[in-house]
């Protein structure tokens, strides 16, 4: 499964909608800081990736936060 998938559904899941569009703004779609941390909660249980609270922020769609994830080298030390 692709990393946006796994977001999407992550999303979907958190925010309570049968379906988000990869440029649909988290904000938008009702998210607030509670959200924001369930989601950062799964990324990292479901994804093995911690994402700062500033990334959420400065990627609130589906494609700009899934891009940024997939910029992580999962092998750095």
């Amino acid at each position: 499964m692709m990393i946006a998938d796994s977001v999407r559904a992550i999303w979907c899941r958190e925010l309570k909608v049968d379906d988000i569009a990869a440029d649909d703004d988290f904000f938008t779609l009702g998210g607030q800081s509670v959200i924001m941390f369930r989601i950062q909660d799964a990324f990292m249980e479901e994804l093995g990736v911690e994402v700062p609270m500033d990334q959420m922020f400065l990627n609130p769609t589906v494609a700009s936060i899934s891009a940024y994830i997939e910029s992580l080298d999962p092998v750095a030390p």
